[in-house]
């Protein structure tokens, strides 16, 4: 009699942890089918807002179609980056955005210089170009700046670590 209630009872313990160890993993998994819901629709929102920019420049003609088009990659790009960002913030994808503005204002000056000849153009190419390396170098020493900080130091005690 003593055994049968003693199975008995570990049945129901061993049944009660298995109900609450699912009741652990279902809003665990409720919890990542959000996101990965919230993450597809960010997608999408991006890949609509970017074909209505691209619509509106068909209309257009000449250099003013080359910027529009600029324009609506480089917001595409950044919106993707950001995105990134939002899902995980880490000083990769903090760099990431940073190369994606750099490299859409970067496009956008470059086809807009294309409104210019000889050496004014060369000239406008030159500072757009200097103007997204300058771009690149601070997203670069941010994003370090950002990782030293999560790893609890500076960069120029990460520095001295180093060596």
């Amino acid at each position: 009699m003593k055994l049968k209630v003693t199975l008995v009872a570990a049945s129901l313990a061993i049944a009660w942890s298995a109900g609450a160890q699912t009741q652990q993993q279902q809003p665990q998994q409720q919890q990542q089918q959000q996101q990965q819901s919230a993450q597809q629709s960010e997608k999408q929102n991006i890949q609509q807002q970017h074909q209505a920019a691209m619509e509106k420049c068909r209309g257009m003609q000449d250099n003013s179609k080359k910027i529009c088009e600029a324009e609506a990659n480089g917001q595409k790009k950044v919106a993707e980056a950001q995105a990134k960002v939002t899902e995980r913030d880490t000083p990769k994808n903090q760099l990431e955005l940073g190369e994606a503005k750099a490299e859409a204002q970067y496009e956008v000056a470059k086809a807009k210089c294309g409104d210019q000849v000889g050496d004014a153009k060369d000239a406008c190419e030159k500072q757009a170009k200097a103007a997204r390396d300058g771009a690149v170098a601070q997203a670069k020493l941010d994003s370090q700046k950002q990782g030293s900080a999560a790893s609890g130091g500076s960069a120029e005690q990460q520095g001295a670590k180093q060596q």
